[in-house]
């Protein structure tokens, strides 16, 4: 049974110390979760007790009344936190206040890193910090103002907009940070409303728009190109183009994920977008692109890269593309997907949207709407495979390579 949290009230802490602040008998009060006031002479006092490698340590969380129990609680809580992330709470308390923002960099780094699924957007985040924001890296933290900022935003706003837009997130965030830490003070200087937002051109200006998408009309003539080329490359796009499917979803797919007797490809939360488990519908072509993989099964990834233990790279897919010399991307074909679904077949928007993986509706009509629709979505899918086949579901068998 878990240990009781938050047993005192702020009354029975009063009278205790009351009772105990003048005692020459060091005693304490335990509140739960490790968080105790220790009464000694003419003080009282909130600790924080863990453990750090095995060993007992404590910290000070100031002295009562001045630090009244809730906040006592917030501040156990915040240490906590810091070690299920693997962060010594006595270590973060010392970071001396005129820390550099590089510092703060890497302390922040270390505490949200675990928050996000990519290894990629991990070391996006840590390099784009590190490249654009070298002259103030070893900076004090509380030293970098408005100007400091912009000194890292400006060369790059109107060139490179969309890294331009995280690296303000980024700085931001390490500000805030460091603020939260208490090792600087002050208004963010890197907060986009009401303050940059003023000094810069808005996002809007700057958006990249959407993912460069082929025509629905134009997929069967691509796909009959796409099935005279050999190589996994080839049938990785082709499987991604018949089940709609994200580039990291397909070319993540493990073998163990395939329901070959129900025809399901079930996709876990951990690939998925949305954070939610999905099944997709296998429709005959792309069940025979999974035989014909099967047949040359080197491990456990569907479509393997150069190295058994990882996937095929994104990049393999760009540059099939390329070297077709269709001016489109790989996501852009959920979008042919999605109007030749609109345009070319009576199919309700819900099916489609969940194709997709989309959540469709309002929070309302999510809650109630338990069934994935997986029969009619299995419709749409084999209907969309003999689009792509120019009428025909038949998929010739082709060297892989």
């Amino acid at each position: 049974m878990a240990r009781a949290r938050n047993k005192l009230t702020a009354r029975a802490v009063e009278a205790w110390a009351k009772a105990h602040k003048c005692g020459k008998t060091r005693k304490k009060l335990g509140d739960g979760g490790k968080l105790y006031l220790k009464a000694g002479a003419n003080r009282c006092g909130w600790v924080f007790l863990f453990t750090w490698h095995g060993k007992p340590d404590s910290i000070s969380l100031g002295p009562y009344p001045q630090v009244g129990l809730a906040e006592a609680r917030r501040e156990r809580d915040k240490n906590e936190e810091l070690q299920r992330q693997g962060i010594n709470p006595r270590e973060a308390k010392k970071k001396p206040r005129g820390c550099s923002f590089g510092e703060a960099a890497e302390a922040c780094f270390a505490a949200k890193s675990p928050e996000w699924r990519s290894a990629k957007h991990r070391s996006q985040w840590r390099s784009t910090l590190e490249t654009y924001c070298g002259f103030i890296w070893q900076m004090p933290i509380e030293k970098v103002d408005t100007p400091e900022v912009l000194g890292c935003l400006q060369p790059i706003w109107l060139s490179k907009s969309e890294t331009a837009s995280r690296l303000r997130g980024r700085i931001e965030a390490v500000r805030d940070f460091a603020k939260a830490h208490g090792w600087c003070n002050g208004e963010n200087p890197a907060r986009w409303r009401g303050h940059l937002d003023k000094l810069l051109p808005k996002r809007q200006k700057l958006s990249r728009g959407h993912h460069r998408a082929m025509t629905y009309r134009d997929v069967p003539e691509f796909m009959a190109a796409l099935r005279k080329r050999e190589g996994i490359a080839a049938l990785a796009l082709e499987f991604l183009i018949l089940t709609a499917g994200r580039s990291g979803e397909v070319l993540g797919a493990r073998w163990d994920e395939f329901d070959f007797v129900a025809k399901v490809w079930i996709i876990p939360a951990a690939r998925m977008k949305a954070g939610r488990e999905h099944r997709s519908p296998l429709s005959g072509s792309s069940l025979e692109i999974l035989k014909q993989m099967f047949e040359v099964r080197i491990g456990d990834f569907v479509f393997p890269g150069r190295s058994l233990d990882r996937p095929l790279s994104s990049m393999a897919l760009a540059m099939l593309l390329r070297r077709m010399g269709v001016d489109v991307t790989v996501h852009g074909f959920r979008s042919a997907f999605r109007d030749w679904a609109g345009d070319c077949t009576q199919f309700p928007r819900e099916i489609a949207e969940s194709a997709l993986a989309h959540v469709s509706g309002d929070a309302t009509e999510a809650a109630y709407r338990r069934s994935d629709a997986l029969e009619k979505r299995r419709q749409l899918m084999e209907a969309w495979a003999a689009f792509c086949a120019g009428g025909s579901n038949v998929l010739p068998l082709r060297a892989i390579g």
